[in-house]
């Protein structure tokens, strides 16, 4: 690796996976934040304390189904949909997700991080349709919407990278718990489904304690330039909400991302990141299952800057280039990262 680029990597956090399957949105499962944040801020061989800071919106404002763009009208016509027999038709849902996350190194091998969520979310929906529909402005009044908001579900995340001399390659494992609000607390408080309970997959929380399991390997290729690769599994062990009738659990991703990163300067650090989400259908009585599976690939651009001494300012622009989705979902135009880490 570069000298300078070198520098830079040592000094910033270590493997920090914040945008690991945040609570995914009903009928949007596969979208959400994917941003690599471990390759956004480098893999750390520094021991000692960091802080970071990290501010991800998602406007997931586009209806698709398959590979395509779709409208209200497909959802119910499209004879495949179950729809036809009382299916939902989703409008908009806009997500804040604001992570605080702890890291500890006690030496060059080993990295420890707390990562706490607090999410905001404002769901709107067209509601259950069984008959040809239009999104027209006299359809407003169908409109129901909910708002929630809290501390979502905190991940412990270990890594290790003491395989090789110059430890590029590294392992990470983890464990996400259920801390934050789940099942049907939270209820529709505007339009015809006011006071009916919201989607349990649109809560903060999913209510099942997760395993992760992932990999990272980044290296030289050119002067200036350092290229990634890493991927994690996340997969529900153990769910709260497994009464018959009344259950509830997430579907398994696989988030894989690949890199490119010019190092000429410690000051500037762009890097373009694609970032590959697979999931599969959520399960129970409260799943919208035949909504919640499919890939998304996003194009991501950014640039890391050194404000003032061990203090970094990063931020990010996401756009999904490929789509094929299980149903129809919504998906963003568009999210947007911005964070800060600061070493001490």
């Amino acid at each position: 690796m570069h000298c300078s680029g070198r520098s830079l990597i040592r000094l910033l956090v270590p493997a920090m996976l914040l945008c690991i399957d945040p609570a995914p949105a009903s009928a949007c499962a596969t979208c959400g934040c994917t941003l690599s944040a471990d390759a956004v801020l480098g893999y750390s061989v520094v021991s000692g304390w960091r802080l970071t800071v990290e501010d991800d919106y998602i406007n997931q404002d586009q209806l698709r189904g398959g590979t395509a763009t779709a409208s209200p009208s497909q959802v119910v016509n499209e004879p495949s949909n179950p729809a036809l027999g009382g299916g939902e038709i989703e409008k908009q849902t806009i997500n804040r997700y604001v992570t605080a996350g702890l890291s500890y190194s006690p030496n060059s091998t080993w990295n420890f991080n707390l990562l706490v969520p607090y999410i905001v979310r404002d769901h709107t929906t067209y509601g259950v349709q069984s008959t040809p529909y239009s999104a027209s402005e006299s359809a407003s009044e169908q409109i129901s919407g909910a708002h929630v908001s809290g501390v979502g579900d905190i991940r412990l995340i270990g890594s290790y990278q003491g395989l090789f001399i110059l430890q590029n390659l590294g392992l990470q494992f983890g464990v996400k718990l259920p801390t934050g609000q789940f099942g049907t607390r939270v209820k529709f408080d505007s339009g015809p489904n006011s006071g009916t309970p919201l989607d349990a997959s649109l809560q903060v929380g999913t209510g099942s304690t997760d395993f992760i399991i992932g990999a990272y390997y980044y290296h030289d290729v050119g002067e200036n330039f350092d290229a990634f690769i890493n991927s994690q599994f996340q997969v529900a062990l153990a769910h709260h909400q497994n009464e018959p009738g009344n259950d509830f659990r997430p579907g398994n991703s696989t988030t894989t991302s690949l890199g490119l990163r010019y190092e000429a300067s410690p000051q500037l650090l762009p890097q373009v990141q694609l970032n590959i989400l697979r999931k599969s259908a959520d399960q129970g009585a409260l799943a919208d299952s035949p909504d919640t599976a499919g890939t998304v690939v996003y194009l991501s651009p950014g640039l890391t800057v050194r404000a003032v001494q061990k203090v970094y300012l990063f931020g990010f622009v996401q756009l999904p280039v490929y789509s094929k989705l299980d149903g129809f979902q919504l998906i963003p135009h568009w999210t947007v990262t911005a964070g800060a880490n600061y070493a001490f």
